[in-house]
C-alpha cells in the first residue's frame, strides 16, 4: 500500500480510539452517555474535566501514545463545553 494510504489507516484506527473506542460500548449504550445519564448534566462536566486532566497531565507522555492523550483531552473538553451550554443559565 502507498505510504499516505498507511497513515490514513493508522490515523483512522486512533479516531476510532478516541472518539468510539468499542471497549466503550460493548453494553449497548456509550459509556459516556451512561455517566451523564447517571450524574446528570451537570456532574458530568466535573468528570469530563477530570479526563481532560487526566490525559493532559498524568498520562501524557507516560503511556507511549501522546498524541492520542492528547486528543482524548480535546474529545473531553468538547464534552465538557457541550455540557456547559446545556446548563448555562442553570447551574452557573
Amino acid at each position: 500500500k502507498a505510504m499516505d494510504t498507511l497513515r490514513h489507516e493508522e490515523y483512522m484506527k486512533q479516531q476510532d480510539m478516541v472518539n468510539s473506542p468499542a471497549h466503550y460500548a460493548d453494553s449497548g449504550i456509550e459509556t459516556i452517555d451512561y455517566i451523564v445519564d447517571v450524574l446528570g448534566d451537570w456532574e458530568a462536566i466535573s468528570y469530563c474535566h477530570g479526563n481532560v486532566i487526566k490525559y493532559t497531565g498524568s498520562r501524557l507522555f507516560k503511556k507511549g501514545n501522546p498524541i492520542q492523550d492528547a486528543e482524548k483531552a480535546i474529545w473531553y473538553l468538547k464534552k465538557m463545553v457541550e455540557l456547559m451550554e446545556k446548563t448555562k443559565g442553570v447551574n452557573w
